[in-house]
């Protein structure tokens, strides 16, 4: 069974979607660790209610990147891990991450990159009348959005309205996620 940890910045829902494949044996994997840095942020409390061990911190707690990156992989090697999945984690990796987990670390995008990288990919396709939306997996290096392809599904979508298109990347994008995960640890 491979070790996974999951990076998040927000709600958590890619968490959600990877542990619950974990725990429903779709992955034969266990995430053992969550990585925030946004203390409150609800992704906090939903590794609490699957019991997966967390590290919380406040950047600006830091006196560098370098230092809680550091920390970081500190805590990764403690707990075993094997492969960082980052989901939503809204911190581009530094060196001292990429040093210890460089090829060892994937990440998602809702969109077909290269187009739209960054963090308001859905808004800016959307003002640019994009016609065909998607979602790609990439290996993580340390270029924003940057690395290495792995996976990409597209989907047409015509309309106007962001709660409607984002609920249609999620349907996409936690089943891709997923899929390259469980591809990748087997």
């Amino acid at each position: 069974m491979r070790r996974l940890a999951v990076f998040a910045s927000g709600s958590g829902t890619n968490f959600e979607a990877i542990v619950t494949a974990c725990e429903r044996g779709v992955l034969d994997a266990e995430v053992v660790l969550m990585v925030c840095d946004k203390p409150g942020a609800k992704v906090v409390e939903r590794a609490a209610a699957h019991e997966v061990g967390a590290f919380v911190f406040a950047p600006k707690q830091y006196a560098s990147k370098a230092d809680y990156e550091r920390e970081i992989v500190a805590r990764l090697d403690a707990a075993g891990v094997e492969l960082v999945c980052l989901a939503g984690y809204m911190r581009i990796v530094g060196d001292v991450l990429l040093g210890a987990y460089g090829g060892g670390g994937i990440n998602k995008h809702p969109s077909p990159l290269p187009a739209f990288p960054g963090a308001h990919a859905i808004e800016q396709a959307l003002e640019y009348g994009v016609k065909v939306f998607g979602v790609t997996i990439h290996y993580v290096d340390a270029e924003l959005d940057g690395g290495r392809i792995i996976a990409q599904r597209a989907f047409p979508y015509e309309g106007d309205d962001i709660g409607e298109l984002e609920a249609m990347i999620h349907a996409v994008e936690y089943p891709l996620y997923i899929e390259t995960i469980k591809k990748l640890i087997e």
